[in-house]
């Protein structure tokens, strides 16, 4: 089969290069920088790198885009041309500050309490003290960590490896999400090909969208190593061994709970190869706890994870059901009800049930295609869930990327990860008035220069094939 022209191919790789450079120059003043290096708000060093940051947004975004012309066109480019791509855009962000989000800097202070034999299932950073301790947004300082005893114990030991030091532990991290990114991206082609998609398209949409390079590589959420061991999981699944898949997706699951959504398809995939549903759930049930002892016993944490997934949601988060909660209680209080308190709650309720009859209806509908409709339950798990980020519409477009049926599934998860991927600021915090301006003029400075590039090239440089 021909491939694409190298060209072409080139220009999406440079484009999205620069995009990554601009991002990571800007995000050295409007990242989410540790507190010390935080620049006023208000200064011409916060505006200019706030502009910068949104200018390289922009352009990853049309290079992704005008990849994905490549890959849904005629003589796509092969999966090792794609990686080549992928290591060329993450390269700039591997030493860039932390962007999007102050998650990292909990993460490394959780680790340092297990380190420190403090118990991060009852406490929040705020025990620690500390430098470690005062990088943490406010808001999460005195929360509990809602994470599994493999990333806590991953977490540990480097903290142990670093001794505290900030720096360092910021590399150590992003270093643990690339490895993350790299079984995602290792594990795309062999699952694409036996969901029956395409590898190129898979690799595209599940690996290089922008999604995956603001929010895991420069955001270093421990979502990449957490998709990276699922999908391992789910290829030792359809390859026939059912043992090892459920220990990774288990794994994965005790990195972050949604994960475990993944034993489903291990079960489903036992049956349909012949074995009595029975004992393919005694064994697969068995292999879990199995190895939910062990890593737990191992990390040395305890089982205080469980009751710590109900970790508090930000009073601000968008989430669906949280923003209908929050319009509720408004109105109740206008009324004057007493009830006002619990619309939060019931709307939370609500969203499990939908989540839970969602699930359901997949899996009866689609049980012949269990990794497409692992997709779609992740991603349903992080719609109509307590909370949402950008990154969460990851756990499902890994999936969907891989096993979705028709190239329009994966344009629509595309235009979810290009719109999400402006939701949100590189300091990962509120944005005002002054913030969306300068984000904006930024985007529209990029958009100014594709423009130009699209006269000169006489080549759109954006927007995926029909």
């Amino acid at each position: 089969m021909a491939t694409a022209s190298p060209v072409p191919l080139r220009r999406c790789q440079l484009l999205g290069l620069a995009g990554t450079a601009f991002l990571a120059l800007g995000g050295e003043s409007a990242g989410a920088l540790p507190v010390r290096d935080i620049p006023a708000p208000s200064s011409a060093r916060a505006a200019v790198g706030l502009v910068g940051a949104y200018f390289g947004v922009v352009l990853l975004i049309a290079a992704w885009a005008s990849l994905g012309r490549l890959v849904h066109g005629a003589g796509p480019p092969s999966p090792r041309a794609l990686l080549r791509v992928l290591a060329a855009w993450a390269a700039p962000l591997l030493l860039a500050p932390p962007l999007f989000s102050r998650d990292v800097y909990s993460y490394l202070a959780q680790g340092a309490m297990v380190d420190a034999h403090l118990d991060v299932y009852t406490h929040g950073p705020a025990l620690l003290g500390g430098p470690l301790a005062e990088q943490v947004a406010p808001v999460w300082r005195h929360t509990a960590a809602p994470y599994g005893p493999v990333f806590l114990a991953a977490a540990s030991e480097l903290s142990a490896l670093t001794r505290g030091e900030l720096p360092a532990g910021l590399l150590g991290m992003r270093l643990l999400a690339l490895l993350g990114l790299a079984l995602m991206a290792a594990v795309l082609p062999p699952l694409a090909r036996r969901s029956g998609g395409e590898p190129s398209a898979a690799l595209w949409l599940g690996a290089l969208n922008p999604l995956v390079l603001l929010h895991l590589v420069a955001g270093a959420h421990n979502d990449a190593l957490m998709l990276g061991l699922l999908g391992l999981g789910l290829v030792a699944a359809l390859g026939g061994r059912p043992l090892p898949a459920a220990v990774l997706v288990t794994l994965a699951a005790l990195v972050k709970a949604p994960a475990a959504l993944g034993l489903a398809a291990v079960l489903v995939l036992q049956v349909r190869s012949g074995r009595s549903p029975l004992r393919a759930a005694l064994t697969t049930g068995a292999t879990a706890a199995g190895t939910t002892v062990a890593a737990t016993l191992v990390a040395g944490t305890g089982y205080g994870w469980v009751r710590a997934l109900d970790t508090p949601v930000s009073p601000g988060n968008w989430a669906p059901t949280s923003l209908l909660g929050r319009v509720t209680a408004a109105l109740l209080i206008r009324v004057g009800s007493d009830l006002a308190p619990l619309a939060v709650p019931a709307w939370h309720l609500a969203g499990l049930a939908l989540t839970a009859a969602l699930l359901l209806g997949l899996w009866r509908r689609l049980h012949l295609r269990p990794v497409y409709a692992l997709g779609l339950s992740l991603a349903a798990v992080a719609a109509l869930g307590p909370a949402i980020r950008p990154w969460y519409a990851l756990w499902g477009l890994f999936l969907i990327a891989a096993a979705a049926p028709s190239a329009g599934a994966r344009h629509r998860g595309a235009a979810v990860a290009g719109v999400l991927a402006l939701a949100v600021l590189p300091g990962g915090g509120p944005a005002d008035r002054g913030h969306l301006v300068l984000a904006v003029s930024g985007g529209a400075l990029a958009l100014v220069v594709l423009w130009q590039a699209h006269q000169v090239y006489r080549t759109p440089v954006w927007g995926p094939a029909a």
